[in-house]
């Protein structure tokens, strides 16, 4: 099995711009999610699928810095721009992770790739779209299928939602879909990066843990969280987007 982390990203996200550039401890977001996603075990690949703007130009920089293949697609149809950097690359199971999830676990990451394995699932998540069935914080977000599903969706699906975020299709047409979670629910910690007020909550943690070196991990960051409430406060009210 060759295994393809496909992390999407960009410079003009809506809410806050530039995030993915943004320098935490001098490095960019974007540099430390491949630092901590390179630690998984089970992992062949990871390919940064940005768009054709001139503007995510320093995207590809980062990729090349970083010795990471990258793909440019389209900006809007994302779904294709995951169909056809798979394609280029031979992936034969997308990991799809998002480029602000700048505390993604390569832990659970192996965790649920070994699930995967176990379950074979037509696809396997941590973030279900029952609110009611989060057990993980918003950050350590991924999906885990089969390229010829991903294929599937991109020659059939024809809704723009389907097309901008990538696996509606598969759920609402694969029939075993699994739903990991972990044994306590920690799904009221926020730390993906979409506001300033969830910079501001990555930016402490960062500051606290990362001293050259990613060496923490969920339970750490969880721990951190439980000693200073203070911190997850500063983020708590803020909605997550869809996809």
């Amino acid at each position: 099995m060759k295994y393809a982390v496909i992390m999407q990203a960009r410079t003009n996200s809506s809410r806050l711009r530039g995030k993915v550039l943004r320098e935490l401890q001098g490095k960019t977001v974007l540099e430390h999610d491949i630092e901590r996603i390179r630690q998984s075990r089970y992992i062949d690949e990871i390919i940064i699928a940005t768009t054709e703007r001139k503007e995510d130009d320093a995207i590809v920089a980062i990729a090349k810095k970083c010795q990471v293949p990258f793909f440019r697609g389209s900006e809007e149809d994302v779904l294709s721009r995951y169909y056809y950097a798979a394609l280029a690359f031979g992936a034969e199971h997308i990991i799809r992770i998002t480029s602000d999830c700048p505390l993604i676990d390569p832990h659970v990451i192996d965790e649920i790739i070994g699930c995967y394995e176990e379950k074979k699932p037509d696809i396997i998540t941590n973030v279900p779209n029952e609110w009611e069935k989060m057990t993980y914080p918003r950050g350590l977000d991924l999906e885990i299928f089969p390229f010829w599903w991903l294929e599937k969706a991109f020659q059939e699906a024809d809704r723009a939602y389907d097309r901008e975020h990538v696996s509606p299709y598969i759920y609402d047409h694969a029939k075993n879909r699994y739903y990991y979670r972990y044994e306590q629910d920690f799904s009221k910690y926020r730390w993906t990066l979409d506001t300033p007020e969830d910079w501001e909550v990555i930016e402490r943690v960062y500051a606290h843990f990362y001293h050259g070196i990613h060496n923490f991990y969920f339970e750490d960051i969880i721990g951190y969280m439980q000693e200073h409430p203070e911190i997850a406060m500063l983020n708590q009210n803020i909605q997550q987007k869809l996809g």
